[in-house]
C-alpha cells in the first residue's frame, strides 16, 4: 500500500509540475506574441514589408479588435488562429454546459 501511495504521490506531483510549466509557457508564448502585435522591432516590419504574414495562435478576440485599431497598417501580415472570444472587459467567455473557454472555429487544425 505504501508503494502505491508514494507511486500516486510521485504521479500528482509530475503532473501539477507539468501542468505549471505549460501554463508558464503558454504565457510567454503570449507575451512574445503580443510584443510582435503591438511593438514589433524593425527586423519584423522588413520580414513583413517582404511579404512575410505572421500567424499569431490562440491570443484573444479583444487583442485582436485592439490590432486591428492600433496596427491597421499591418493587418495584411497577419493571420490570427484559435481565437479565445472574450467579453466586453476582454475576460474569455465559457460555454455555459462544458465550462470550457470558446475558442473561434477558424477551419484551421
Amino acid at each position: 500500500m505504501k508503494g502505491i501511495t508514494s507511486a500516486v504521490f510521485t504521479l500528482t506531483l509530475l503532473l501539477y509540475t507539468g501542468l505549471h510549466a505549460l501554463a508558464g509557457e503558454l504565457d510567454s508564448m503570449r507575451k512574445w506574441q503580443m510584443e510582435l502585435l503591438f511593438n514589433p522591432v524593425d527586423s519584423q516590419l522588413s520580414l513583413e514589408n517582404k511579404g512575410r504574414i505572421f500567424i499569431y495562435d490562440s491570443l484573444k478576440s479583444s487583442d485582436i479588435d485592439r490590432a486591428l485599431e492600433e496596427q491597421f497598417d499591418r493587418v495584411e501580415h497577419m493571420m490570427f488562429v484559435k481565437t479565445v472570444i472574450t467579453d466586453e472587459q476582454g475576460v474569455p467567455v465559457r460555454d455555459e454546459a462544458t465550462n470550457e473557454i470558446l475558442v473561434e472555429d477558424d477551419g484551421c487544425d
